[in-house]
């Protein structure tokens, strides 16, 4: 049966949210035609940081950060072959492989072979690469947690993905992990007899999790879950847990809440797509109006400039993969991708480069962040 898109699934539930997506915005010549340019001299400068003999581009040490190269190289649309960067680059991310099919090198192993997992479906055809894929999927799935008794919630934590085998499990890692099966299905798609010997992810394990990190009292009874405006919809790094330092309490003895913050919102949104949640069910709905109540192309809306890259590469796949085109937002409807290239062109450096003067989650390193940055602008042309 052929997949429908989240898109079609919206429009036969017939679901009005603060994202519209029935009609593509109106296609810009120059706008395309600058974004890439940027695109260009992002890749130009990613690889300039390739190790010319190991293939790794920026770090040995996280082959997550050239798997988001290969990414980059592989989405840029003037590619019709694949580079010889990027072929250094995938050598580099094989030969990371470990016998249990992890792709990493001594940390962080869940986090890295999701986003190697992710480079490797975009060249599965090419020799020896799909066997390689299905053994990191099968690294990924093993990835999820699961204590006590299997398929029953003993954690808050059980059904999520951390960095690595031991919890605590976060939304984050979770969005990776389902990312990278649900890109990697087709490899498995012509062989269906393999397909069912193969092991498969829990996703109603993977999608409570998530739930349990949404701000939304109807789905997710978390004694910490919080109704303001501030929060509702909103999703935290893991379940009661958030990554920004958490406002005055009032009274000085009820904990606050912890707090939403866009990033893990648009990785929410990414999560519950990859696992199929329908567009109609009210998590969805609900954090769509939040990332509209929370539109921002200068701040990670939240927590500001901490984690901003990575904010706009997930905030540009997320609406990207809804095939989303404008957004309504309290100031009015908003076209994103025009919006957010314009903002990316302005903080581009000489070099072809971006950087973040906030360090924090490793983003004043330039080749992680150009990556990131180029990412989300091979999304927003995509739609120009």
């Amino acid at each position: 049966m052929k997949r429908q898109t989240f898109l079609s699934l919206l429009l036969a539930a017939g679901t009005q949210p603060s994202f519209v997506m029935s009609a593509r915005a109106e296609t810009d010549e120059s706008l395309r035609n600058e974004v890439q340019a940027a695109i260009n001299r992002g890749l130009k400068y990613l690889f300039a940081q390739q190790d010319a003999a190991k293939g790794f581009v920026g770090s040995s040490e996280h082959p997550a950060i050239t798997a988001l190269a290969a990414m980059a190289a592989m989405g840029n649309p003037e590619t019709k072959d694949i580079p010889e960067h990027a072929r250094k680059a995938y050598q580099f991310l094989i030969l990371s492989q470990k016998d249990d099919g992890g792709i990493y090198t001594t940390s962080l192993p869940n986090y890295n072979t999701s986003l190697a997992l992710t480079a490797l479906t975009l060249v599965s055809g090419e020799p020896g690469i799909r066997e390689a894929a299905l053994k990191a999927r099968r690294f990924v799935i093993k990835g999820q947690y699961d204590e006590g008794t299997p398929g029953e919630m003993d954690t808050p934590y059980d059904g999520g993905v951390g960095y690595g085998s031991k919890p605590p499990t976060d939304m984050s890692n979770t969005h990776f992990a389902l990312e990278a099966l649900y890109h990697s299905r087709k490899l498995l798609q012509d062989d269906p007899d393999r397909a069912k010997s193969e092991p498969q992810l829990n996703y109603q394990a993977a999608i409570d999790f998530v739930t349990r990190c949404q701000h939304l009292a109807s789905t997710n009874k978390s004694s910490w879950v919080s109704e303001d405006k501030t929060n509702k919809g909103g999703f935290v790094y893991r379940p009661g847990e958030s990554k920004v330092a958490p406002p005055e309490s009032g009274d000085g003895t009820t904990p606050a809440a912890p707090r939403a913050y866009a990033s893990m919102g648009y990785a929410g949104l990414l999560a519950f797509i990859y696992a199929d949640v329908k567009p109609s069910d009210p998590r969805i709905k609900a954090v769509q109006e939040w990332l509209s109540a929370n539109y921002s192309v200068t701040e990670n809306p939240g927590i500001g400039s901490e984690g901003l890259y990575y904010y706009y590469h997930t905030m540009a796949k997320a609406l990207n993969t809804a095939q989303i085109d404008f957004v309504e937002t309290p100031q009015g409807r908003r076209n994103w991708r025009s919006d957010l290239a314009r903002h990316l062109f302005n903080v581009q450096r000489e070099d072809g480069s971006w950087i973040n003067e906030n360090g924090r989650w490793m983003e004043k390193d330039s080749v992680l962040v150009t990556a990131y940055a180029v990412l989300a602008l091979e999304h927003i042309i995509r739609g120009l």
